[in-house]
């Protein structure tokens, strides 16, 4: 069975985890498979958008943790996590915007891909947790994510208690963008997609190359390297035209 299928629709590319009698959790083949898809994404100057949703019962239950335990030597989680590492950077420097579709869990490595995307909608159904300490295990790369996400305090209180947070929760934390009935979540991220689709989508691209990077610069340095990107974004034809018929209104 396929683990990762991709759709592609006027510019929108729908990536789906499809290990759902696992619960979707990230396989090598499955980190493989969406590192592979997203490096090509990183190339096509036609996409204006990407969404991450997974089949079956929950959204992602972390890495696999029965692949994980067939090869118990340091060297080979070590890799696996550097791969699983690079995957999340790679959406955080993807040049559009990915949204995270999520219904039931989303859990340990499933809550750092969450956190990695830069929307999140989630049915109300939905539930977050990075469940590892529960296993003796610290959720310690979710935790670099999930910190730059929500609050150190409450980042922290997940990690440590393991415990699960509702959809509305993780929404008043900033995990969560929007929360929306589970009968309503497809239409409710087909009208947040329509409205990206509708701006220019060279600014779209200037303002995802600014966005992250700016957060992890000091004020001064953050308020320069926006200035450049402004400036460049400001002579953009699409930019010129659009501002020259708002003036001449």
């Amino acid at each position: 069975m396929t683990v990762l299928i991709r759709e592609d629709d006027n510019g929108v590319v729908n990536l789906t985890l499809n290990r759902p009698e696992h619960f979707n959790t990230l396989s090598e083949a499955l980190i493989e498979a969406l590192q592979r898809e997203l490096d090509d994404v990183a190339k096509d100057d036609q996409v204006r958008c990407v969404i991450i949703s997974g089949n079956g019962r929950g959204f992602c239950a972390g890495q696999d943790l029965k692949e994980m335990r067939e090869n118990p030597d340091k060297n080979y989680y070590q890799t696996l996590f550097s791969r699983s590492a690079k995957l999340m950077q790679s959406i955080i420097a993807l040049p559009v915007p990915v949204i995270a579709k999520v219904h039931g869990i989303a859990t340990a490595a499933g809550c750092q891909l969450v956190a990695s995307c830069d929307l999140v909608i989630a049915a109300s159904s939905a539930r977050f947790a990075v469940s590892g300490i529960k296993l003796g295990l610290f959720c310690s790369t979710p935790a670099v994510a999930l910190s730059r996400s929500i609050a150190p305090k409450r980042a922290f209180d997940m990690l440590v208690t393991g415990d699960f947070i509702d959809a509305e929760t993780a929404c008043n934390w900033g995990l969560v963008s929007q929360v929306v009935k589970p009968e309503i979540l497809d239409q409710a991220v087909a009208l947040k997609v329509e409205k990206i689709l509708e701006k220019s989508p060279e600014a779209i691209r200037y303002g995802k190359a600014m966005f992250h990077p700016q957060s992890q610069m000091n004020l001064s340095e953050a308020y320069m390297f926006a200035g450049e990107v402004m400036a460049d974004n400001m002579m953009c034809p699409s930019a010129i035209d659009q501002i020259d018929n708002f003036i001449n209104k």
